[in-house]
């Protein structure tokens, strides 16, 4: 595993060294004058698995899309290694939920993962054999080779995941951004994706998730941001899962707290 201030890029192929860090300071988000988000401030590093966890309507997917960069913020500041974070868009990937694809669209794996080049290639450009050397190892990465000439909707729940997350790794992104990946997901499907995101944040990435199961979050995340609209607490999952955060955020208390 790298040090949490180390990064890996395959196109590279050398750690680069900094601070690597994503800071967010009293951002706030509102849609048609209703308050989505307020004064939402963090600071994590790559090399972490980051929930975002919450009740519905805590402003967890409301979050993900104001790091990507898909929805305006009123005020605050997102800046990852000291620039703001939407001048480094190239850095960033977004993996939407399931139920936001349409399966149906004729496109195979292998189709989907190169879209993760276009960002670097353009449109008309024609791939090189550095293209095609990150599109394959995306797919190795993520167990796809076998399965890159498949229509996406042919695929298992786990596997539209993992594609999606193949063109993440495409793109040569440092900061993955998942929005309920695990939604819809087996046991073993879930179990799979989260070792996945566990290598890929070790190999030096920053993965940052909104998750809603507070049973199985110390499992897959080391890091959760727990919010209601504000920041009911951030940090190491453990500590911050706590009989009385969980009651802060969602009105109940847990019989016994999450244990990793």
């Amino acid at each position: 595993m790298v040090a949490e201030h180390d990064h890996i890029c395959w196109g590279g192929g050398v750690h680069h060294h900094g601070g690597h860090t994503l800071s967010v300071a009293g951002l706030c988000v509102s849609y048609r004058n209703v308050e989505a988000l307020r004064d939402i401030s963090f600071t994590t590093h790559c090399g972490h698995t980051l929930a975002l966890m919450g009740p519905n309507g805590a402003g967890k997917s409301t979050l993900i899309h104001a790091l990507a960069g898909l929805i305006p913020i009123q005020s605050g500041s997102m800046q990852w290694n000291g620039l703001d974070l939407l001048q480094t868009r190239h850095e960033i990937a977004f993996v939407p939920q399931r139920s936001a694809v349409d399966w149906q669209f004729p496109i195979t794996v292998r189709h989907l993962v190169e879209m993760g080049r276009y960002p670097t290639l353009g449109l008309w450009k024609k791939p090189t054999a550095h293209d095609e050397h990150i599109v394959n190892k995306a797919l190795e990465t993520l167990r796809l080779t076998e399965l890159q000439h498949r229509r996406i909707g042919e695929l298992s729940g786990g596997q539209q995941q993992r594609a999606f997350l193949a063109r993440a790794l495409a793109q040569e992104a440092h900061i993955l951004l998942l929005d309920e990946p695990f939604t819809g997901l087996d046991v073993p499907g879930m179990q799979s994706l989260g070792h996945q995101l566990r290598q890929l944040a070790a190999e030096g990435r920053l993965i940052i998730a909104s998750h809603h199961n507070l049973d199985n979050a110390a499992e897959l995340f080391d890091q959760t941001l727990l919010l209601n609209k504000v920041v009911i607490g951030s940090g190491a999952t453990a500590s911050v899962l706590t009989p009385d955060n969980i009651h802060r955020a969602f009105g109940f208390r847990p019989h016994n707290t999450p244990q990793a």
